[in-house]
């Protein structure tokens, strides 16, 4: 899709599988899972969706997926399985060392895992060419997590780039290039971000984990993984009606069926009609 001179694509980065409970948090399973159903383990399919930017003569890459480092033990709990980040490039024509800058809007290991890769048995970026953007405060947490979300961070994800010099670390809202805005959303954690494109007066937006799915639109359904569930509240009222209003793209980082819609307020409701995305 093109907005203007900026242009972009949705890349997915393979598919994995979460507790549908914890991705619906209060919400009772016999509601969530009509729209989401759960497979023998109470997990539901889920996307990692990237996005490759064109912008200000810049290759940009937002996120990266769980990358490929992982375990047998991990695959099978997680239902990892393609397609990949790497080859999902090449189809456009791109290869790791093309990307100019990386964008993790926070740094949970199905968002930042494809960062880095194993070269004889080391732990090296990806994108050797890139530097490698996130908020400071959620690379400071990453490096310290609570009990709570410890299961979430994996230092072989993030801490190479910073050996390498190639950490880019925000303290707020950000213009990362011409019509690539980053805008910090509390909620989900105390640092992840959304992402505004912008150009040829039209916007896409990306939700990222604030509305992570289609289901999600609805205000009270929020994950029970999010550490500040109030204020990912306020963010959902806050950006969920200027999408709507603006008749902006909105974009879904792990919807499985539905990467790109438009959302359309009727009768006092949110529908989403599907958009075809590139």
């Amino acid at each position: 899709m093109k907005l203007g001179d900026l242009e972009f694509h949705i890349i997915e980065a393979g598919r994995f599988a979460l507790d549908g409970g914890a991705m619906f948090g209060v919400i009772p399973k016999p509601m969530w899972e009509k729209k989401a159903p759960a497979d023998a383990r109470n997990r539901i399919a889920m996307a990692m969706n990237s996005l490759l930017v064109h912008a200000g003569g810049k290759r940009i890459l937002i996120e990266t997926g769980a990358g490929d480092k992982h375990n047998d033990k991990f695959r099978d709990i997680y239902a990892l399985e393609g397609p990949n980040l790497i080859e999902g490039l090449r189809h456009y024509g791109h290869h790791p060392d093309d990307i100019d800058i990386v964008i993790n809007t926070h740094l949970h290991f199905d968002h930042c895992g494809g960062n880095t890769r194993v070269v004889d048995d080391k732990v090296v970026p990806t994108f050797r060419n890139a530097r490698y953007v996130v908020q400071r405060g959620e690379f400071e947490h990453a490096k310290n997590p609570t009990e709570r979300d410890r299961a979430s961070y994996f230092p072989d994800n993030f801490m190479p780039l910073e050996a390498a010099g190639k950490l880019s670390l925000i303290g707020d809202d950000r213009v990362i290039a011409p019509g690539v805005e980053l805008i910090r959303t509390p909620g989900h954690n105390a640092d992840m971000m959304c992402v505004k494109l912008h150009g040829g007066g039209k916007v896409a937006f990306l939700f990222d984990d604030l509305v992570p799915m289609t289901p999600h639109l609805s205000l009270p359904w929020i994950m029970g993984y999010d550490l500040y569930p109030l204020q990912t509240l306020e963010n959902k009222k806050k950006w969920i009606p200027q999408v709507v209003q603006g008749e902006w793209l909105a974009l879904f980082v792990h919807d499985p069926h539905v990467p790109a819609a438009y959302l359309r307020e009727r009768d006092g409701k949110i529908e989403v009609e599907p958009a075809k995305v590139d």
